[in-house]
């Protein structure tokens, strides 16, 4: 089936150079100058992934996304930004975001994160339907939330990060570095902000969070949830 990906930008040369580059992978593509056009377009469409600038005329990057999430609607979001929007960016990976690009980039690295997020995409909706289950956790990923026993757990958006990339990933162990990487988009300056969500995480979601069953520790390496 031919994936279909919105690009929204306000430039109509960098628009042009995108939609080539992703036609010439065999993907379907819709165009939008700004925001307002975005929404118009998935009132009628249904996209796979979303690629959009930050800064736009009349609606931007960060209130589509914004607009989309409240909506709960969790289409894949990769913002394109320009240096000099560090803070909208991470406003952006806040709401939900779930990657983006530096300006100028190459056209190879672009495509590479767009295949690397329908796929992980796929996955979900291929292996998992709409849910991720382990013992008496239930990671909805439709709704963006997890149950414990069916009874809702209040996770911050990061916390909700944090578990759902262990969740999805059952028997990987991932570094505080790596999740921090993953989660915040940059380099990790130490591994205090990751071990302090993981105590947080543990304390909302396991019995006991001193002899924890579902986030595990491995030793000199990091952190893992598996199956027993």
């Amino acid at each position: 089936m031919e994936e279909r990906i919105l690009i929204v930008e306000d430039e109509s040369g960098i628009r042009e150079t995108i939609k080539i580059f992703l036609k010439k992978e065999g993907y379907k593509t819709f165009m939008a100058k700004d925001g307002i056009e975005a929404l118009d377009i998935l009132k009628m469409e249904e996209v796979d992934l979303i690629i959009a600038d930050i800064m736009m005329p009349r609606l931007d990057g960060i209130a589509l996304l914004k607009t989309l999430r409240e909506k709960e609607i969790y289409t894949p979001f990769i913002f394109l930004s320009a240096k000099s929007e560090n803070s909208d960016k991470v406003n952006g990976l806040d709401l939900g975001a779930d990657d983006y690009i530096t300006k100028p980039f190459e056209p190879s690295e672009l495509i590479a994160r767009v295949k690397s997020h329908l796929r992980r995409q796929n996955n979900f909706k291929n292996e998992s339907e709409d849910y991720v289950l382990l013992k008496d956790l239930k990671l909805d990923l439709k709704r963006k939330c997890v149950l414990k026993k069916e009874a809702e757990i209040s996770l911050t958006n990061k916390e909700y990060q944090i578990l759902e990339l262990l969740m999805t990933n059952l028997g990987r162990v991932f570094s505080a570095e790596e999740i921090y990487e993953r989660i915040w988009k940059e380099k990790p300056f130490g591994t205090d902000t990751i071990i302090v969500h993981i105590r947080r995480l543990r304390q909302k979601i396991e019995d006991d969070p001193h002899h924890p069953r579902y986030i595990k520790v491995v030793w000199g390496i990091g952190y893992k949830m598996e199956e027993d």
